[in-house]
């Protein structure tokens, strides 16, 4: 769990900073997919269908240029 120390009281920018900590470490995403048991096959499906999406988009960007 990330830490951090509030300075001189100022708990609104400690909250961003926790925020952004918890966001880079990726601790709500991995609760978000354990949360429900979820077949292999589904997963892989899943990672499957986001990757020709990712791939999509990063043709659809090269041909723009």
């Amino acid at each position: 769990m990330p830490r951090v120390a509030v300075r001189n009281g100022n708990v609104e920018a400690a909250i961003r900073v926790f925020k952004r900590k918890v966001t880079d470490s990726g601790i709500l995403m991995d609760h978000r997919e354990r949360q429900f048991f979820e077949k292999k096959s589904t997963r892989n499906n899943r990672n499957k269908r986001a990757a020709v999406i990712r791939e999509r988009r990063r043709q659809s960007k090269d041909g723009r240029d």
